[in-house]
């Protein structure tokens, strides 16, 4: 019998028959404007970026996916590129066409559905990347051809070319089949490079791992979801909201907040600038520092 993996608080994310059709149902009686979107960076650094060996730098790609550079490693989140997901069309295009990216060094997975876990995506990635994945995962990674896998359970830390590399705890699920839900884990990657921390989230839902994260890291800059929350009775086991975000980010203690998931794809009855309304409106209420929130554009680039 193959593993089956458990969020930190016990909490199950199984819905029943009827929370789906009352979702549904709710769906159907919404009117959403899909036509409003994220834009585009009209200032994309991919010169720089080709270039950059030495300084820090984070790229937002669209939903989880952010080209990471940290002490001359090219690190790649989450990388999706797929113009759809299941019926559904990406909303809006990539910030970078994959081949405009430099050579990866590191890609980090943090779960296996399908707007996370891309296989057609991976195999464009040039270079010759080591990937580091929840524990449950790797079988897969081999099946595909991929031998360069380090697979990690929660709080276990592995060195990378100068880096460490630390899987932590969040709350969510996984699927890729009918057979194999929560066979394979799911968690955030902090990567320490002795003088700055960089903490990509993953997909979640708020939770008191947050807490015991920030206790564990002196965390620079956090890479937030704030997307696919609604209806939250539905969503709030695995999908964090907005408000539920700066709630982590403070918990956290992190420098900065750099929020994700929102946008690409409509996983939820949420749109990408409602997301981003409510982010703001919570920062504001909170009278947060406007310096510590960085909203990146598609393919916008930060320079540290």
């Amino acid at each position: 019998m193959m593993k089956r993996y458990a969020n930190l608080d016990d909490v199950s994310n199984k819905k029943s028959f009827k929370d789906m059709m009352k979702w549904n149902k709710e769906r159907r009686s919404k009117v959403k404007d899909l036509t409003v979107n994220i834009e585009q960076s009209p200032d994309k650094k991919m010169a720089e970026l080709l270039e950059n060996k030495t300084q820090t730098s984070y790229t937002w790609i669209g939903h989880s996916t952010f080209l990471i550079q940290l002490k001359g490693l090219n690190i790649l989140t989450d990388p999706v590129w797929a113009s759809r997901m299941g019926f559904q069309k990406r909303l809006t295009e990539p910030g970078l066409a994959i081949e405009q990216l430099p050579d990866i060094d590191v890609v980090v997975i943090s779960h296996g559905h399908y707007d996370h876990l891309d296989f057609p995506s991976i195999r464009k990635i040039k270079g010759n990347p080591h990937f580091f994945v929840p524990a449950g995962l790797k079988r897969l990674f081999q099946k595909k051809g991929y031998q360069n896998v380090t697979e990690l359970n929660w709080w276990e830390s592995v060195e990378n070319k100068g880096i460490s590399i630390d899987f932590v705890p969040a709350q969510h699920w996984s699927r890729r089949s009918l057979t194999d839900m929560n066979t394979s884990h799911w968690g955030g990657f902090v990567f320490r490079s002795g003088d700055e921390t960089h903490y990509f989230v993953g997909d979640t839902g708020y939770f008191s791992g947050f807490k015991q994260i920030g206790e564990r890291f002196e965390i620079d800059t956090v890479y937030m979801p704030i997307g696919a929350y609604e209806p939250e009775w539905f969503m709030k086991d695995s999908h964090i909201n907005p408000e539920d975000s700066v709630k982590a980010f403070l918990e956290l203690g992190a420098k900065e907040f750099v929020p994700m998931h929102y946008g690409a794809y409509r996983l939820a009855d949420d749109t990408g600038p409602e997301a981003l309304e409510r982010l703001i409106k919570e920062w504001d209420q909170l009278q947060l520092s406007k310096e510590q929130l960085k909203i990146l554009l598609l393919g916008e680039t930060m320079f540290k």
